[in-house]
């Protein structure tokens, strides 16, 4: 009777193992669109998920249910590394990143000077002088490249030429550096999208508290050559896509493109943190780009290397901000993608119809100066809005 008893609970104790890894395997790949994207899934990277899950259940299904003798015992072995194998290369697997990815930092950043406070051909103005001028102790800025003309034009609108240029009030040193000059205290505000989840760790770990402020719109776009035939994707083609499910023109309608070039930008810069927060609010990891082609990725200058050709096609896919690569670096053989049908214009990012409508920053540390403080008030005055407006930009509060 006492044999029996043990008999059942081992049995019973082993079909809830089994169940509970079963149920595990679908529920990650449920979380992680595996199931319901199973028909855009079009490569190696894409389906491994599904294969580790699968080894997983029935690696540890098959050393529980066999019979444990010594005859078995290296099947048993054999089994049980494969269960934990699978189990230890799953997080890796989702998101492809098997190996360092290196970027290079040699492409050249557009002219600047056109932007200029003062003397810029580009600088954008208000009609009249602002409300507020400041006098002496200027807010030192800095931020990302894209949001240069930006920042410069406030700078311009409400600080003395003779001090602004004296006390090297407007910088730009690129998103990376720039931000770890605001948490060194040398920057008051910095000008990006919202900080990658890298930065604000830096800033906890130098226990600088930061308040981020929206003070304008932007839309966040994707870009493909101008021989690409396709014109337009979906949110989901898009996820699936930078996930790592799809790897292929022809899955998306274009099969002479053959593989897609998956472009990406190094972390901690503005496009970057902007890719990583999209498929973060989609609950999805960000894989590796793809594939690791030197001659085409390897200088790191999206807007160059948007319309390069491989095998006779225009297959890359890559991101910016709509000012950026329409105005600050445009290339003419580039063109930017409608998403689920809406196009990124100044009406659909004002209205927030295109889906990647995003915000921009001004990131101040929690314990600013007080000049600092009403520059940021200023920044989201009627007058702010207006220069954001003509610098190119969408005003926070448009729509």
């Amino acid at each position: 009777m006492k044999g029996n008893g043990m008999k059942i609970a081992w049995f019973s104790l082993r079909l809830l193992i089994t169940a509970g890894a079963a149920a595990l395997a679908v529920v990650l790949l449920w979380r992680y669109e595996y199931f319901s994207q199973i028909a855009a899934i079009d490569n190696f990277v894409g389906v491994l998920p599904i294969l580790l899950a699968i080894l997983f259940v029935g690696g540890l299904s098959g050393a529980l249910w066999m019979k444990h003798t010594r005859q078995f015992a290296p099947l048993t072995i054999f089994l049980a590394v494969l269960v934990i194998l699978s189990a230890a290369l799953y997080p890796t697997a989702l998101t492809g990143r098997w190996r360092k990815v290196e970027y290079s930092r040699d492409g050249s950043d557009p002219p600047l000077t056109d932007y200029d406070p003062y003397t810029g051909t580009k600088t954008a103005r208000l009609d009249a002088p602002a409300s507020l001028l400041f006098e002496g102790d200027l807010p030192v800025l800095d931020g990302a490249l894209a949001l240069y003309p930006v920042y410069a034009a406030i700078a311009e609108a409400v600080y003395p030429e003779e001090i602004c240029e004296e006390e090297g009030a407007v910088q730009f040193t690129n998103t990376v550096e720039a931000f770890k000059h605001l948490i060194a205290g040398e920057r008051d505000v910095f000008f990006s999208s919202y900080p990658a989840e890298s930065q604000l760790r830096l800033a906890k770990e130098a226990g600088v508290a930061l308040e981020i402020t929206p003070i304008g719109r932007e839309a966040f776009v994707f870009l493909v050559g101008d021989e690409n035939p396709i014109d337009g994707l979906s949110l989901q083609q898009i996820y699936n896509i930078y996930s790592g499910k799809t790897a292929l023109w022809g899955t998306l309608g274009w099969k002479e493109g053959r593989e897609i070039v998956a472009f990406q930008r190094p972390e901690g810069s503005g496009s970057q943190s902007g890719m990583q927060s999209i498929m973060k609010k989609a609950g999805l990891p960000l894989a590796a780009p793809r594939p690791f082609d030197k001659s085409l990725v390897g200088t790191n200058s999206l807007m160059d290397q948007i319309s390069a050709k491989r095998n006779g096609v225009m297959p890359v896919l890559g991101y910016s901000y709509r000012f950026f690569a329409t105005t600050m670096r445009p290339n003419p053989h580039a063109k930017m993608l409608k998403i689920d049908g809406v196009a990124p214009t100044v009406g659909t990012i004002g209205s927030g119809e295109y889906p990647f409508t995003v915000n921009f920053y001004a990131v101040t540390r929690k314990d600013r100066t007080e000049n600092t403080a009403r520059l940021l008030d200023w920044i989201l005055s009627a007058e702010g809005q207006l220069l954001i407006e003509r610098a190119g930009y969408v005003p926070i509060n448009e729509g």
